[in-house]
């Protein structure tokens, strides 16, 4: 009796990109604009094609030319309260509020989540201790609302479900390259999800001793 043929499983190269495969290539990235290896240009160009490709193969020429991370330097010693691993918050609203504001410190990477509550993450005022810094938003039933100072460069990646999300600003003239970068990823379900420069407000410079890119 003749065996079921079943197709050939694709070569490791072609398989689809997963979020995973794209997090290790937006880290070696985000190590690059703060050693100094791609300027910020450089960096939202790579950024931009990250998203873009479908394939495992499509992505490692984005960092063929850059160490892994981990690999290029000597990390900077954390700053006094942060968390391992550079996250310094986790900011969670369940049928409630919550809100950073004024002068802090926000880490590398920080996840916001609101459930039928509302999140205020404030950055106008925000002293950057690294070059990139990286939001992830899950918003259920909520609302989550992100200002920046006009002169970094914004960008979004995300999407919603009967929400929204939306980042407004992306590739403006004005944007600043010696400015931080503030990267929003996020899934907005039944919600909202914004980000956006807020007028006349200017960037705080970068922590003492930590590198530009």
């Amino acid at each position: 009796m003749d065996l079921e043929k079943h197709p050939a499983a694709p070569a490791p190269a072609r398989l689809r990109a997963s979020d995973a495969d794209r997090d290790r290539i937006a880290r070696t990235l985000a190590d690059a604009l703060a050693e100094g290896r791609l300027t910020a240009e450089e960096h939202a160009e790579r950024l931009d094609s990250l998203y873009a490709v479908k394939t495992v193969d499509e992505l490692e020429p984005l960092v063929r030319d850059l160490p892994a991370p981990g690999t290029g330097h000597v990390p900077a010693a954390p700053a006094a309260g942060a968390a391992p691993g550079g996250v310094s918050d986790h900011v969670v609203a369940v049928c409630s509020s919550a809100a950073r504001k004024g002068r802090w410190r926000p880490g590398a990477h920080t996840r916001a989540v609101s459930v039928m509550g509302d999140v205020t993450l404030d950055l106008t005022e925000a002293v950057f201790a690294q070059q990139v810094t990286e939001i992830n938003v899950t918003c259920v039933l909520g609302n989550v609302e992100i200002l920046v100072p006009e002169n970094v460069s914004l960008r979004g990646y995300g999407s919603g479900v009967l929400g929204n999300f939306e980042v407004g600003g992306e590739g403006r003239s004005d944007a600043d390259p010696q400015a931080p970068v503030v990267i929003v990823r996020g899934f907005a379900l039944l919600g909202n999800i914004e980000a956006r420069p807020k007028s006349g407000a200017r960037v705080v410079d970068l922590a003492p001793g930590q590198p530009r890119g």
